[in-house]
Parts: C-alpha cells; structure tokens; sequence
C-alpha cells in the first residue's frame, strides 16, 4: 500500500509524521511519497521539494510568489496521479493543498482524497466546506465540535484528537532542569516568546514583541526570555534579537521535550495565534496572544470573521480567558499590562481553561496519530462514513 502525502508548513510537518507513525505500526507494509519536512523525512519520505516553499500565508504574502506556487502545485499534482498511491492524504495548507487536490479529481475522479486538518469554516468563509466536498472525500479533525460542519457539507469526518496531547508533559524537574542547562535562576521571572514560524509572520511580529520585552525588562526585575525558532530563520531571529536589554535563550530547532521543558520553565508566555496556544496549555503556561498581518489581509479578515476570538484555548475551552491583540492592538502598550499580570502570578482562570481544552482534546486517550491512521485505512477499506467523537 502507498500513500502520497502533502505538508506545507512545521505544524503540518508533525501531524504528518505522527500519521506515518501510526500508519506503520497498524498496516507496516505502507510505503510514502509526497512533500514534508524534517519529521516526514525522518519517518522515511523523500520530500518532492523542500516544504519550506509552501509556508507562506496571507493575500499579500502569497501574490509575490505567485507562479512558482502554481508551478508546484502542478507538481505536487502530477507526482500523485503518478505515483501509484492508493489515496492522497493533504494536510493542513489548505489554499495550497486544496489546489492539488482538485487538479488530481479532476484527472482520476476514483482517487481517493483525505484532508487532514479541518478548514475553520466555524470561523470565516463558511462556503469553504462546500467547494472543498468537491476534491475531498474524507476530513481528518483535530477539534470536537467540528465534524457536523464537514458532513453537513457533504465529507465524511472523524474527529481523532489533537497531536498536542500526545506530547510530552515536562515534570518540575525537566522545568527545573532546563532553567539550569540555560544558567536561568530557578526564582527568575521567564517569558515565553513565540513570533510564529513562518518568516512573514516572525518579520512583522518581532518588532512589537521586541518593544514589549524592552518595556518589561524594565519593569520586572530579573526577566529573562526564551524563543524558539525553526532553523531557516535562526539568523534572521537571531539578527533581530541583538538589541534586546537582555538577549534571549534561542531555541533553534528544538525538539519536542527541550521545547515542552521551556514551556512548562516559563511563567507566561507571548505567543502568535495559532496552534502554539495548546502546546502552551498543554504545559500548563498562561500567554498572551498576538498577531499582525498585511493591512489588506486584515481588512479581509475582519470583512469575513464569524467569531469574537481566534484563540484555540478560548474556543475549545468555550471562555475567553486568554487576551489577545491582532492587527493594530498588536503593540507594546497593550501587551506589556497583560503579560505584567501573568508574570506576577494573576492568570485570569487560564489554568482552569487550560485544562478543559486538554480533556476536550482527547487527553488520556488514544494517540491522535495512531486515530488518524486507524480513519484512513477505515476509508481505503471501504469502513468509513461514520463520524467518531470525543466527548
């Protein structure tokens, strides 16, 4: 049996390399081919080109790169149709995946399409779900309340859980112990910092960020600051950093432990939107959320947003505890009063929201990885259509 997989972005990169995982131990005569990044790799798929291409987000990010998207998506697409897999499985990367997906429909109807990562419909564009039941036949997602919007549309779906409660959580000592490996006191203040991943993203979250953590080393005593950061934007994070008042402990590349240690060693954390808000609560480490984009992506966003927050600790947990800040709030006065509450121990109830939204994401129970495996052979063997939930 073969599979063609698709990831675009280092988010996509671990859920497809837990979904390898998972597929080996229960059909171990799977074979890959596909685009993904180091994790993929690591579970034995030579990546068409590097994934690194694809993790641009955003109308005025993505317009420059334009024609060399379309190009690989064309090739993406013509590797699936001749790659002789049983199914193509896209993750996440939806403006890129989706594109593929229709350019293989179109030429071979019978191919089977699986999209792992459900579209925000709840969220904006809620039309998305219809056109993307024309290219796909079964979605894959990470949030509980989600399928009813994709059967609804015509896919079928089963929620697996999300790939954050299968990652370790960092004991006291591993806390304790990554204070000391950084020469961090155990009684310093320590803030989280986490601009994103994508270089567009991490341009223009840095500079706010940069003047928060300014303003705070002057007002809290002590303060020292941790930042992970992909490897291919090490330098440019690194450059950016130079003049902080105290430089931060970079993270380059970190792997999963070293990166849960730092979270659960932090006392808050200052992060983009996105998925790191549950690696965060996984932790148990209260944040603050941040974001920035492009004026006009903004505009659009706000024209077509159906929610009042876009923070999964808020939505999953069904609170709003965790404060957030996009576009023009995105700054150094509003930031800094909220990250001075959490930094001297007032969270606002995230510790009980936290927790919520890990049970609710299938805490305790089965690997997600190995769930979604389990939903994809079901559909090659002709057993899906069920939606599977998680109370």
């Amino acid at each position: 049996m073969k599979l063609f997989l698709i990831a675009g972005e280092p988010s996509g990169d671990r859920l497809g390399a837990a979904l390898m995982a998972g597929l080996r131990e229960l059909a171990p005569e799977v074979r890959f081919e596909g685009i993904g990044g180091p994790l993929m790799q690591a579970e034995g798929m030579a990546s068409l080109f590097p994934m690194e291409e694809l993790s641009v987000i955003g109308l005025a990010e993505v317009l420059p790169k334009y024609f060399h998207l379309k190009r690989r998506i064309r090739e993406a697409a013509e590797a699936a149709l001749a790659s002789g897999a049983q199914a193509m499985v896209t993750i996440d990367s939806p403006d890129f995946c989706l594109r593929v997906a229709k350019i293989v429909k179109a030429a071979r109807p019978g191919f089977r399409t699986i999209h792992y990562v459900a579209p925000s419909v709840w969220a904006w564009r809620p039309g998305r779900a219809a056109k993307m039941a024309r290219v796909i036949d079964h979605v894959l997602a990470l949030l509980p309340f989600e399928p009813p919007y994709m059967t609804e549309a015509g896919m079928s779906c089963d929620f697996v859980g999300h790939p954050v409660v299968a990652e370790p959580v960092a004991t006291p000592q591993e806390a304790a112990a990554f204070r000391a490996a950084h020469g961090i006191a155990p009684d310093a203040p320590l803030l989280a910092v986490l601009p994103g991943s994508r270089r567009g993203e991490v341009s223009r979250l840095l500079p706010p960020f940069g003047e928060t953590v300014a303003a705070l080393t002057a007002a809290v005593p002590g303060l020292r600051t941790v930042l992970p950061t992909p490897a291919h934007l090490a330098e440019t994070v690194r450059a950016a950093t130079a003049g902080w008042p105290v430089p931060p402990v970079l993270l380059v590349a970190p792997d999963v432990a070293t990166r849960s240690a730092a979270f659960a060693a932090a006392d808050a954390a200052l992060a983009a939107s996105g998925t790191v808000s549950l690696e965060l609560a996984a932790q148990n480490c209260p944040m603050v959320i941040a974001y920035d984009m492009a004026p006009l992506t903004l505009w659009l966003m706000r024209r077509m947003i159906r929610i009042d927050t876009v923070t999964l600790v808020n939505l999953v947990s069904d609170t709003r505890t965790v404060p957030e800040f996009i576009g023009p709030d995105c700054r150094a006065s509003n930031l800094v009063p909220a990250l001075t509450g959490l930094l001297s121990g007032r969270d606002g109830g995230q510790a009980a929201a936290m927790a919520l939204t890990m049970d609710r994401l299938g805490r305790g129970g089965e690997p997600p990885g190995l769930r979604a495996a389990r939903s994809v052979l079901a559909q090659l063997n002709g057993q899906g259509g069920s939606v599977a939930r998680c109370s």
